[in-house]
């Protein structure tokens, strides 16, 4: 199969160029240890300190705030576990959809909010849950969700838990690049965040923490990262994220106009599907992301045929890609496993072209059909329909 139509961009995304051209001279030319006093050493340093500072002004922080680390699921984990978990003190407040990398690290003092259907927390409830529980000592809620694309109420719930004196942290892994974020604003004590969905490479992510704040080290050995994360930088990925969050942020408001008409003209034509259904509120969310579900087939049999029509999606999150379980976001939604099994995630980025939205929309339809047409379940449903 010649052709290729890629529409998973909230598991990864290609790197762009300019990313790759920045990144190249700290792979062969100044390839120096950042923490070696002669000039190559110090040429890597100027480098991580000047991605640093781009990270920063895309969240409007102090470069000394930012620390980089190895993935958005590193920078999840340090947040919490060196928070909470690990100390053994104090109660944490999250959703039932967060992603594994929150919801694996969470000790048992942990609170889950409920998400309702239309893919949002509510931040009544977490003024509940705060006001009948003393003892929290942190919320952790991600900005916008990685498989429905639902873009949470973030600056209510920075407001409430600073009303409530209780830290603050949020995945903001799918968020940044796509969603203005001003972290003072918002009252976010914490962020996580990755290169590899803004068109850095994978293996680079970042976690801002507040100046007022001390987390513990995540790695010893070293004096890397003012001393929390031991290990020598991987120089040319830094440079890259910060090549890449600074283009993301400055063409943020143009690129999000052309991804809404091209998400506006595939919520249309796959609605026309009979007994489908989008998963999460279409406007208050992300503009690259549509989620649908499908009734009467399963989702892996789904991603298979369009893969042998050289099209590449998903049905949820790329780190639970291995499970035969139903997505814990779907079901967090109230979805019967039956229908949350059927889903499919199509994310949209940059350099994703009309020619392609075509061949997907044309390609689906009779797909469709022909699961349908295979199986039991639909059958059943048709029969119901007639009676």
């Amino acid at each position: 199969m010649n052709t290729s139509v890629y529409l998973d961009n909230a598991a990864t995304t290609r790197i762009s160029d300019t990313v790759l051209e920045g990144m190249s001279v700290y792979l062969k030319e100044s390839y120096g240890n950042p923490s070696s006093l002669y000039a190559l050493g110090r040429d890597a340093e100027r480098a991580i300190t000047k991605a640093r500072e781009r990270v920063a002004a895309a969240l409007n922080c102090l470069p000394q705030e930012i620390y980089f680390t190895g993935s958005g699921s590193e920078s999840n984990n340090w947040a919490i576990r060196q928070c909470t978990v690990d100390s053994g003190q104090g109660t944490v407040i999250t959703s039932e959809f967060e992603h594994h990398a929150v919801l694996h690290v969470l000790g048992n003092n942990t609170i889950l909010l409920p998400v309702y259907d239309n893919g949002l927390v509510s931040p009544e409830d977490l003024e509940k849950a705060l006001s009948e529980n003393p003892y929290v000592k942190l919320v952790t809620i991600m900005f916008a969700n990685n498989e429905i694309g639902t873009v949470q109420p973030i600056s209510e719930i920075g407001e409430i838990c600073k009303k409530y004196n209780v830290l603050f942290h949020t995945d903001a892994v799918q968020a940044v690049g796509n969603i203005p974020i001003d972290v003072k604003s918002m009252n976010i004590d914490m962020l996580s965040l990755s290169g590899h969905k803004i068109h850095a490479m994978k293996g680079v992510g970042a976690l801002y923490v507040n100046s007022r704040l001390r987390l513990p080290p995540l790695i010893l050995g070293g004096a890397q990262e003012n001393n929390r994360r031991a290990g020598t930088e991987n120089v040319a990925g830094i440079v890259g994220l910060g090549i890449a969050i600074e283009e993301a942020v400055a063409d943020m408001e143009q690129k999000n106009a052309e991804l809404l008409k091209k998400r506006e003209r595939i919520y249309n034509e796959v609605m026309k599907i009979e007994r489908v259904r989008l998963n999460g509120e279409l406007q208050r969310r992300l503009a690259n992301n549509l989620n649908f579900s499908f009734e009467g087939i399963e989702g892996e049999a789904l991603l298979l045929q369009l893969d042998l029509k050289g099209i590449s999606a998903s049905s949820g999150s790329a780190c639970t890609s291995g499970s035969l379980d139903p997505s814990h976001v779907l079901l967090a939604l109230g979805l019967p496993h039956e229908i949350a099994h059927g889903s499919l995630r199509i994310t949209l980025s940059k350099y994703t072209t009309d020619n392609e939205i075509d061949y997907f929309l044309q390609q689906l339809p009779p797909i469709i059909e022909k699961l349908r047409a295979l199986s039991p379940v639909w059958e059943n449903i048709k029969r119901e329909e007639a009676q």
